[in-house]
C-alpha cells in the first residue's frame, strides 16, 4: 500500500489510491466484478423477456380482435349484449370520416355483433357473430391464424369465418355449408345460408369457441339494419392510444358515443401486466439480496485481510474518515467497473438471443405459442446498473465503518 498526498487534490488522490488497491489485489477483485456482472446481466435479460411478453401479449390482443380504441354508442359495453338494436350508428361513413381525420389514425372498420344458432343440419352451436368489413379487417388482424381454407374477403357475399372452437364442436371445416339463425331488431327471425371459407384461430381460445365471422353487408341483410354499432380503430403507432383516445373522447362524447381502448376492453391483459411487473419486482429484489450476500462475502474478506495496511494510514496521520472513505471509493469503483462489463455483455445476451428466438408454449386462455425475444430496454438496463452499484457500495459500509473505527494498535497486530 502507498500513502498518497491529498493535501491539495483530497477527492483525486483517494480515486487514485482506490484504483492503485482494486488492480493489486486482482483475485478478489475479480471475484467481485463477477458476483455483480451475474446479477446486472440476470437482471437484463430478465427484464427484457418480460417486457416482451407484454409487448407481445399486448399485440396480440389489438391484432386478433379489439383494435387499437373502440368507439360506440354510449353504454353499448354496459347493455349492448341484452338490446344491440338500440346501439346502432346509421350514418357509419360520416363517423369513419371524423375518427380518420385525426393524426395517428391508421384505418377504421365497423362491424355489427349478433348472437344466434349455427346449424350444421344435425345439431345447433350458440355462437357470437359479427359481421365485418373484410379487406380493412385483414389489415388489422395480423395475429389472426387461419387454420384450413381462406379469409373472408369482399366478394364472399354469404361467406363465413368460423372460430376453431365452432369448428370442433359441429365438425365443419372449409368449403361446408351452416344455417346461421338470428333474431332481428324488429324480433322476426331470420335463417341465412353460408359457405364456410375459412376457420381462423386468435389468442384467445375463448373467443374461438364461440366466434363467427360475416361480411358486413351480409349481416345487415340478416338483421334487417343498414348500420353497425362499433368502430374499430387501428394506430399507426400503439404508443399513441392514449392520445388518440382522448382526442376521440373530446371530439365524440357530447354526441352520445364512448370511447374505450385495447387496455380498457381486455381485462386478461391488464391481469397479466400486473403479474410480470409483480414478479419482475420480486425478482430484482431477489438478485439485490443476493449481490449484496456475495458482494459483502468477498469485500468483507478483502478488507478484513488488510487491516494492518489500514493501521498503517491512521498511524501515518490519516483519519478514521479518510480510511472509511477509501474503503466505499473501492467498493463505487468495483460497482461501475462491474456495472458496465454487465450492462455490455447482457445487452450482447440480449440481442444475440433476439436474433434466434425462444419458443414459447400458448400462455393460459389461449391456442397459439409465440417466438420471444429479449428485448433491450433502457429502463431495465438503468435499473440493473444501479442495482449493481447500489449492492456494491451497501455491502462496504458496514466492515468499512467496523475498520474505521479499530484502534491504531489494534489494528496493526493484525499483521503480526
Amino acid at each position: 500500500m502507498r500513502c498518497v498526498n491529498t493535501g491539495e487534490y483530497p477527492m483525486q488522490g483517494l480515486l487514485k489510491l482506490a484504483l492503485r488497491n482494486i488492480f493489486r489485489h486482482r483475485g478478489r477483485t475479480a471475484m467481485t466484478l463477477a458476483s455483480i456482472v451475474f446479477g446486472v446481466v440476470a437482471l437484463i435479460l430478465a427484464g427484457g423477456f418480460i417486457e416482451d411478453t407484454i409487448i407481445e401479449t399486448g399485440e396480440a390482443t389489438i391484432r386478433s380482435n379489439t383494435g387499437h380504441v373502440q368507439v360506440a354508442r354510449r353504454g353499448y359495453w354496459e347493455y349492448g349484449s341484452q338490446q344491440p338494436e338500440r346501439y346502432l350508428s346509421d350514418d357509419v361513413e360520416d363517423l369513419r370520416r371524423q375518427i380518420a381525420a385525426i393524426d395517428g389514425v391508421a384505418d377504421v372498420m365497423f362491424r355489427l355483433s349478433f348472437s344466434g344458432l349455427l346449424g350444421n343440419g344435425r345439431s345447433d352451436w350458440s355462437i357470437i357473430g359479427e359481421g365485418v368489413e373484410p379487406e380493412r379487417e385483414a389489415r388489422l388482424a395480423s395475429y389472426l391464424t387461419v387454420v384450413s381454407g381462406r379469409r373472408l374477403t369482399a366478394q364472399d357475399r354469404f361467406g363465413m369465418m368460423i372460430g376453431a372452437g365452432v369448428a370442433k364442436a359441429l365438425k365443419l371445416g372449409a368449403g361446408d355449408t351452416a344455417s346461421l339463425l338470428v333474431s332481428t331488431p324488429g324480433g322476426a327471425t331470420n335463417l341465412l345460408d353460408f359457405e364456410v371459407v375459412g376457420v381462423f384461430q386468435t389468442f384467445s381460445k375463448d373467443y374461438d369457441a364461440r366466434a363467427v365471422r360475416i361480411s358486413l353487408a351480409a349481416a345487415q341483410e340478416l338483421l334487417a339494419t343498414p348500420g353497425a354499432q362499433l368502430g374499430v380503430v387501428l394506430l399507426k403507432d400503439t404508443a399513441a392510444t392514449p392520445g388518440v383516445a382522448d382526442t376521440l373522447r373530446q371530439r365524440l362524447t357530447d354526441k352520445g358515443f364512448e370511447v374505450r381502448t385495447w387496455q380498457d376492453l381486455d381485462l386478461f391483459y391488464n391481469q397479466t401486466v400486473t403479474l410480470y411487473r409483480q414478479q419482475f419486482g420480486f425478482l430484482t429484489g431477489i438478485i439485490l439480496v443476493m449481490l449484496l450476500l456475495s458482494v459483502s462475502n468477498t469485500v468483507n474478506i478483502g478488507i478484513f485481510e488488510r487491516v494492518s495496511e489500514f493501521g498503517t494510514m491512521m498511524a501515518l496521520g490519516n483519519r478514521a474518515a479518510r480510511v472509511f472513505g477509501l474503503i466505499v471509493t473501492e467498493s463505487v469503483c468495483l460497482g461501475l467497473i462491474g456495472s458496465l462489463l454487465g450492462v455490455v455483455i447482457g445487452t450482447a445476451l440480449a440481442w444475440a438471443i433476439s436474433q434466434v428466438g425462444i419458443a414459447m408454449p400458448p400462455p393460459p386462455n389461449a391456442d397459439q405459442g409465440y417466438v420471444s425475444k429479449v428485448l433491450i430496454v433502457p429502463g431495465v438496463i438503468v435499473l440493473a446498473f444501479a442495482t449493481g452499484l447500489l449492492a456494491a457500495v451497501v455491502a462496504s459500509l458496514l466492515p468499512a465503518r467496523r475498520v474505521s473505527r479499530m484502534q491504531i494498535a489494534e489494528a496493526l497486530r493484525q499483521s503480526v
